[in-house]
Parts: C-alpha cells; structure tokens; sequence
C-alpha cells in the first residue's frame, strides 16, 4: 500500500499523532526495563540455595547475655534433639543460606601481605553444619571432630595473633574454588584472612548459598570448623522428613524448654517459610512491575483505539468517496491498519531509545545489569501487536462505511 496518502493526512493532524506516538515510546521505554526488572527478581527467587530446604527447620533464641556454661548446654540441647523421634542430624550454625540476615562475610587473600581481598565470601561455621544442611561435598572431606574450635577461642586469637586457636582449615563452595583456583585443584592450597591467618583448603562443596547480598556472588561462601552457642547468635537446624516438620518442631521446642524453661524464642519455622520471608519483597515488586505493565498496556490499546475511531468519525465523508471510487472494504480496513503501524514504528523507536536511556540509570544508579537486546524486539512485537488489536475494531467500523455516504453532505 502506498504511504504517502496516509503521511500526508497524519502531517495534517500533527498534534494528536505525536500525542500517540509518545504514549507509544513511553509505553515501550518502560514495559521493557519492567519485564526486565521482572524477570530479575524471578531469577534471584529461583536462586538454589545447595541445601536439603525442605527438610530443615530453624530455632533459634534470643541472645540473653553470657553464659559460664553455654557450650555445655549448646552440647546438652544437640544431644537432646538428636533423640526426638524423626530427627535425622542437628546443628548449631550461625546463619542459613538465603535467611536476609549475615552475621559473618570474610574477605580471602591467596597470598600474605596482600592489601586487597581476591574475594568477598559468606562465612559459615557450626558443628555438624555440612551433614544437617545436606551440603554435598565434590571432593575432599569434612571437618574432623579435632579441628572444630570454640568461637569464645577464636574471636581472642584473632586479635592478639594466636594461630594456634584458630581453626587451621576450610571447606570452599564450589563458585570460590572455581574463581579463586580456575583451572586448578582447591584441594590442599592456603587461603588467607585478616592479619595473614592461613588456613588450608580440606574441601570443597557444592553450590552454597551467601544469606544476602547476592549481587556479590551468590554461591560464594565458606565453612569453617568452629562450634558456637545459641548465646552467640547461633540458631538450631533440624534436618527431618518433610511430612514429619510440624510434629518434629513441636516436640523439639518442648524438649529444649523442658531443659531451660526461660529461653525465649525468636523464630520456630521451616526453611520453606525462611525462603518465602526472605523474597517476600521481591514477590510484591514482581506484582507491582506486573500491575504497571498491564495498566500501560490497557492504557495505550484504549489510546489508540479512541483516536482510530475519532478519525474515523471525521473521515466518513472521503472514506464513502473512496469507497464510491471503487475502494473495497479490506482496502479502508487496511488504510487504517498501515496507518498504526506506521505511529506504532515511530513510537516503537523512540521507545527503543527511551528503554536504553532508563537502562543506563537503572545501571548507574540501582547497579542492575545490561537490557538484554532481546527485550526490545519483544516489546515492539508486543505494541504493534496490541496496536494493530485496538485499531482493528474502528478500522472495521470505518470499512462499514457504505458508498451513499460521499454523497449525503453535498
């Protein structure tokens, strides 16, 4: 179809056509940095934290000072858990993958005396940790009973220089071993923390979830062997059968309040429930973004579909002397049709441009990654889909228009 007649009659209604060609690029612009945004936070949800999530509940105290005898009473309340029936392994650990909140990250030097850290890491550490989680070990081993070191040792030794009670190994994830050590074995190398601790690598796990900040790495994280108490921050893992949770959460917070009755409990969940606390943010986003994406949309079809039938209104009279002339009604529907396609192409440009533009201050400014080129082809499909949808009903309307009609205002 010629263009030149439709350019000519959208260059005598300038006004309205930019009006719509803006609603277009502003709809564009957006809805692609908003799938995009979307489709973020459906991958940061659907990060694998490495670990047996629903077998796993989590009790954990408040802090209620220190204590002379809280190591023994971390052992008594282990030793006690361990007996209730559906209780597969126990743990007493500092934090949990995906759990929001990091007690501990540590900074891994390769070498002594080196100023800056190879890398930002999650540190993790608690007895039994590996087993009750359900860490996957690639190669190398666990922590042997003689290696785990009590944590009131180790925070003196670290200030004062004392190797000897700090722990002399460390488990790595699979990620760290991989960027620290690529085309190598980790097995057996020494990394180095704060003052040049060294401490040499025993194993290396499968993928392993940091609690939060996973735009550093998600997976990189380390464990070393140090026991600590419930007075220490540290939380109670129970790993048991998933259709035994409820029954075994129960019976284990009655065991340990039967053993201190003046404990105070700050969180009784599964790690399901850990999980869902943790994205529940992301989740509202993703529905906001989702809410936006279909008003701009529903927005934009009602915009176009207005405007279409508004010049269809003022444009009967040269529609029926087309049609007099010998136009068929495919041949106005058409008109109509090429005539969106065209303000859809303009808008969808400048849509492109605007999308890249808010990119870049997404990328300045929240550190989000690259659009995706992918994203603005979708979204041009997607307007001149919606588009050509909204205009078909007028342009219908229009080819309707019977012949007569050219001749009633003469």
């Amino acid at each position: 179809m010629d263009i030149r007649p439709i350019l000519s009659t959208l260059h005598r209604h300038k006004i309205t056509a930019w009006l719509l060609i803006l609603e277009i690029a502003l709809t564009c612009g957006i809805v692609c940095n908003a799938v995009f945004l979307i489709n973020q936070r459906l991958q940061r949800m659907d990060i694998p934290s490495g670990i047996a999530e629903h077998n796993l509940l989590q009790i954990k105290f408040a802090y209620v000072g220190d204590q002379t005898d809280a190591y023994a009473q971390a052992q008594t309340d282990l030793a006690t858990l361990q007996q209730i029936a559906g209780v597969q392994a126990v743990a007493l650990v500092n934090q949990l993958p995906l759990s929001g909140h990091a007690m501990s990250n540590s900074g891994i030097k390769l070498r002594p005396h080196q100023r800056q850290a190879s890398l930002e890491v999650a540190s993790y550490y608690g007895q039994n940790l590996l087993t009750t989680l359900g860490v996957r070990l690639i190669s190398g081993r666990d922590f042997q009973p003689d290696e785990l070191i009590d944590l009131k040792s180790v925070l003196p030794a670290l200030h004062g220089g004392e190797l000897k009670d700090l722990p002399h190994t460390v488990i790595v994830a699979q990620a760290v071993a991989v960027r620290l050590w690529p085309d190598q074995s980790a097995l057996g190398k020494t990394i180095y923390f704060g003052n040049d601790i060294p401490m040499q690598v025993v194993g290396v796990s499968a993928p392993l979830a940091r609690p939060n900040m996973l735009q550093m790495g998600a997976q990189n994280s380390i464990v070393f062997p140090i026991r600590l108490t419930a007075a220490e921050g540290g939380s109670y893992v129970i790993r048991t059968n998933p259709r035994d949770r409820e029954q075994v959460l129960k019976s284990a917070l009655a065991a340990l309040k039967r053993l201190d009755p003046n404990r105070v409990v700050l969180e009784q969940r599964t790690y399901d429930e850990l999980r869902q606390d943790h994205f529940q943010d992301d989740r509202a986003m993703a529905g906001i973004l989702v809410g936006v994406i279909a008003a701009l949309l529903l927005v934009t079809a009602l915009g176009i579909a207005g405007l279409a039938s508004f010049w269809v209104g003022q444009r009967r009279r040269t529609i029926g002397v087309r049609r007099a002339l010998g136009a068929t009604r495919a041949n106005i529907l058409h008109y109509f049709q090429t005539e969106n396609f065209v303000l859809a192409t303009i808008g969808i440009t400048l849509g492109m441009l605007l999308a890249y533009g808010i990119n870049l201050f997404l990328m300045l400014h929240y550190e989000l990654p690259r659009l995706p080129a992918i994203y603005f082809p979708m979204g041009a499909i997607t307007l001149w889909v919606i588009g050509q949808l909204a205009v078909l009903g007028p342009a219908l309307r229009a080819g309707a228009v019977p012949p007569v009609v050219a001749t009633r205002s003469v």
